[in-house]
């Protein structure tokens, strides 16, 4: 009765490394995780990420390598006296895993009114690592 219950419970849960595949791919410890949204926009594959308060830049560095996207970004205190604050600062990080046929060579990202957006056009697949440069949107 037991092993048959036990056999049953299998079945209700995934393997357990499948419920981390959507978990960043890489987090160091003391890192903060930055949200992000991932879409499909009219043949390439969208990241959008969360970064207020920081200077894309200086603070900012996104990279491509092996199928993987990581942006990664610096947050700095200012020292002024508060009583309380809960904004996060220090090292925040997201990696992400790019869908097939992305071309990781026509990568570009904008930043704009503290949002970062990363699109990356379905394509030839072509891998090698590089450093993604960010433009600034009209208002960023």
């Amino acid at each position: 009765m037991a092993g048959e219950l036990l056999h049953r419970r299998s079945h209700w849960w995934p393997p357990f490394a499948e419920l981390f595949e959507d978990f960043p791919v890489e987090l160091r410890m003391g890192e903060h995780m930055i949200r992000v949204e991932e879409s499909e926009e009219d043949g390439a594959y969208v990241v959008r990420a969360e970064l207020p308060g920081v200077d894309p830049a200086k603070d900012v560095e996104i990279t491509v390598e092996g199928g993987v996207l990581t942006v990664h970004a610096e947050r700095t205190e200012e020292r002024k006296e508060k009583q309380r604050s809960e904004f996060r600062y220090g090292s925040f990080t997201r990696s992400v895993r790019l869908p097939e046929g992305v071309n990781e060579q026509d990568i570009t990202a904008t930043f704009d009114k503290g949002v970062l957006t990363v699109k990356a056009p379905m394509g030839a697949v072509e891998k090698q690592a590089r450093r993604i440069e960010i433009a600034r949107g009209p208002e960023g």
